[in-house]
């Protein structure tokens, strides 16, 4: 077990059930989700015929993972959850999942991306950190939540946890001075029973 899984394991919610519900109606998150579940688990940033203007050439979301982004879509909109801004990857797989859960997503970003290797230095998480991290300190809207959707590796660099399985989702609060506090983590189907 790597130390990012380990964090993940050990990680205990701030908040859960009702009083989560409540914070995230008041705004003021981010909610980083690793994009829903797809056929296999591989490192296709590492291969050389991936193109990301072609969903051929890329992992696919499978139907656990369609049902999943159903799913939160649907307790989203059951559970009356604010969401102003959504931000994917590239990838198809990522922004595939924002359409699912919220019919929409407002727009890619680069910083999101993998780095194209299978295995990171220390300089080059480093380097992903740095980009990702703007992302999850931005302040959302008053009154609303960011969604983004993106992947496992960027979300290690900037919190030293591991999103595992796929489809989990962190909910993140923005300080306003560049940082953030992590509030809880969430499967795809937690979401309903919030």
């Amino acid at each position: 077990m790597s130390l990012g899984e380990r964090r993940n394991a050990e990680f205990r919610d701030r908040l859960s059930g009702k009083s989560l519900l409540s914070a995230l109606k008041d705004g003021g998150f981010v909610i980083y989700f690793r994009h829903a579940t797809t056929e296999r688990d591989y490192a296709d940033q590492a291969d050389t015929n991936l193109d990301l203007q072609d969903c051929q050439s890329q992992r696919k979301l499978s139907l656990k993972g369609i049902e999943q982004a159903q799913m939160i879509g649907v307790a989203f909109a059951e559970k009356g959850i604010p969401v102003d801004e959504i931000i994917t990857s590239d990838y198809c797989r990522a922004w595939k999942t924002a359409n699912l859960a919220f019919g929409r997503y407002d727009r890619k970003d680069s910083r999101l991306n993998f780095l194209p290797y299978e295995e990171y230095t220390e300089s080059q998480v480093a380097l992903m950190k740095t980009a990702v991290m703007p992302l999850l300190t931005e302040v959302p809207t008053d009154g609303s939540n960011t969604v983004i959707v993106g992947h496992d590796d960027l979300f290690e660099s900037a919190t030293g946890i591991y999103p595992d399985p796929q489809g989990i989702a962190y909910v993140l609060k923005p300080d306003g001075r560049g940082s953030f506090e992590l509030v809880a983590n969430l499967l795809p189907d937690e979401w309903g029973q919030l």
